[in-house]
């Protein structure tokens, strides 16, 4: 391996890395948001909204974020939405992590026990403060290894980002080789700034999913 040429890269996989984990990051904020809010209509089964967010859920965990993206960028604007690709990135991203978020938080919350519940309402607790400072903590302890899990997808998943003329790692990384055909040292630059993206997201959701423990779900 080059190492002079290698060390002559790295500026551009810098810049590569924070667009990459800027764009992951809003999307993984906007999914958090959307998994949160549809969780709670499955959950307590608000009627038409519980089936809007099933269908929903199903639509975007069945297909791939490439075809996604290709929507949002390519199609939207064929009835007057132009959204910049950095904006295309972030809400495909976000819309797919929703989906699976969703899923994640109501496994948190079908997880509760009844009996929390209705310890709880015993103590004259209202229905709010019972699923603010009782269910929805529990919910979400246990639901760490799986948002954990969703946030390292979604981070990798901007991979696919290259597509849509973003200058994200792997576009870096291919756009590299194609100039200098340094292929090995192109290749191994994208694994160690993947790693430093991912790394530390794992290690913190081990650490969370260890000390962030409540009622019967900690040791």
């Amino acid at each position: 391996m080059d190492l002079k040429e290698m060390v002559s890269y790295l500026p551009l996989y810098n810049e590569a890395l924070l667009l990459t984990m800027r764009i992951g990051w809003k999307g993984i904020t906007i999914a958090v948001a959307i998994g949160l809010f549809g969780a709670a209509i499955v959950h307590f089964k608000i009627p038409i909204a519980k089936s809007a967010a099933s269908a929903y859920t199903q639509l975007f965990r069945n297909t791939p974020l490439l075809i996604q993206l290709f929507f949002i960028y390519f199609a939207l604007p064929k009835i007057g939405i132009h959204l910049s690709p950095e904006t295309c990135g972030t809400w495909g991203l976000g819309l797919l992590g929703g989906a699976y978020m969703t899923e994640t938080f109501r496994s948190g919350l079908d997880n509760v026990p009844k009996i929390q519940y209705e310890s709880a309402e015993s103590l004259g607790m209202t229905r709010r403060q019972v699923f603010c400072h009782v269910i929805f903590p529990q919910a979400v302890t246990s639901s760490v290894p799986g948002l954990t899990a969703n946030v390292i997808f979604l981070l990798k998943e901007t991979s696919v980002f290259s597509t849509i003329s973003l200058m994200d790692l792997m576009f870096t990384a291919k756009d590299l080789i194609g100039m200098y055909a340094k292929t090995i040292e192109c290749l191994v630059l994208l694994v160690f700034f993947y790693l430093i993206m991912l790394l530390p997201v794992s290690i913190l959701g081990y650490v969370l999913e260890r000390r962030l423990r409540h009622a019967e779900f900690g040791n």
